[in-house]
């Protein structure tokens, strides 16, 4: 059976998940503090990290509970140890510390990006032969990779300022839009026309380079009108609630349309480059039906097998941690020392040409 026990608590999610050799996911629990944060518009690290100690211990039981297994039939543990909030990461990191060293097992430091790109292979699905392009597109990632395998991962393109996520959560702040912002900017785009606000697509010194924070800046012009004075004196014409419902619709179609245009511009320039056979993608963002649907017209067209988790392993979960641990396991890792610390930003993400061994 082999089942890996995980953790993950890189941001406002308390998570753990029990996966087996087979990347069967027996048990996967999630506790989310969406209505802790909600009232301030966004994540408290504050907050998060205190929510992450009350309830990393009951969600580890439920895990074990729901899968079936005691803990002594776990045979190895992981945890997301990068990147993150450093106080939430040290919340579940330590906790999988603490489990793994008073049962003497292997412990796995995960990077959370490298554990996106891989979620499309939980239960069971085939990794598919040849090269592959990754992309991981979430609140706080927008990357773009070359990938030969789990733990042979190029950084290729990655955004200059904004992740997807994170422009599109903003931007569903200035049209008015309730926490969590993607989502209902989601919703809001529905009815919306997305050809009713024209954006310009950046060009930058690498072009698999993104760059989103022009789009909010273009929004904002647009919902609050050009401020007037300067400094403390600077004021805007207006504010969200001078929209009608249907100009908020259009706004955030446009907005989101912009946002996938950019996506697929940067995909077809690597193709280009790279000629791959599957492109792999993670990320709370792919959750978004029109970015699926965008995606998989994209891969269709050019025979690019496409592989994408199920809506539940877009979003942060311990199943993708566990799940990238034991695609490392299957390729000969024995684990890491339990002395590698919980850190902020990813070792993909700073642009290393390979994972490091605790990747």
């Amino acid at each position: 059976m082999g089942c890996i026990l995980a953790i993950e608590s890189s941001c406002d999610e308390t998570a753990a998940a029990v996966v087996d050799a087979a990347l069967s996911v027996r048990s996967s629990v999630v506790a989310s503090q969406y209505e802790l944060h909600a009232e301030y518009g966004g994540v408290v690290p504050e907050i998060a990290s205190r929510a992450h100690l009350e309830r990393v211990l009951p969600v580890i039981d439920r895990a074990l509970a729901e899968a079936g297994v005691s803990a002594d039939e776990i045979v190895a543990v992981a945890a997301g140890v990068r990147p993150g909030l450093i106080g939430s990461l040290l919340v579940g990191s330590s906790a999988a510390k603490a489990f793994a060293w008073a049962r003497g097992l292997p412990f796995h430091a995960v990077d959370h990006v490298a554990a996106h790109l891989f979620a499309g292979l939980l239960g069971g699905v085939a990794m598919p032969a040849g090269r592959a392009l990754g992309l991981v597109v979430s609140g706080g990632h927008t990357s773009l990779f070359r990938v030969e395998g789990p733990r042979e991962i190029a950084l290729i393109g990655r955004t200059i300022d904004d992740a997807v996520g994170e422009a599109l959560d903003k931007s569903a702040t200035m049209l008015g839009l309730p926490h969590p912002g993607g989502p209902n900017l989601e919703r809001a785009a529905l009815p919306g026309d997305p050809s009713a606000l024209r954006f310009t697509k950046p060009v930058l010194p690498n072009p698999l380079d993104f760059s989103l924070s022009g789009l909010k800046t273009k929004l904002l012009y647009e919902v609050r009108g050009v401020p007037t004075g300067r400094g403390e004196r600077s004021r805007f014409e207006r504010d969200h609630t001078a929209l009608s419902p249907a100009r908020r619709a259009d706004l955030a179609a446009s907005v989101q349309r912009a946002a996938i245009e950019q996506v697929l511009d940067r995909l077809s320039r690597a193709y280009e480059l790279h000629a791959p056979r599957a492109l792999l993608v993670g990320g709370g963002v792919v959750s978004n039906r029109s970015v699926q649907r965008e995606l998989a017209a994209w891969c269709l067209e050019r025979d690019v097998a496409l592989v994408v988790p199920e809506p539940a392993y877009c979003v942060d979960n311990a199943a993708m941690i566990a799940g990238y641990a034991q695609l490392r396991r299957a390729h000969g890792d024995l684990g890491d020392d339990l002395s590698v610390p919980a850190e902020p930003v990813s070792h993909l993400a700073r642009g290393s040409s390979r994972t490091r061994r605790s990747a």
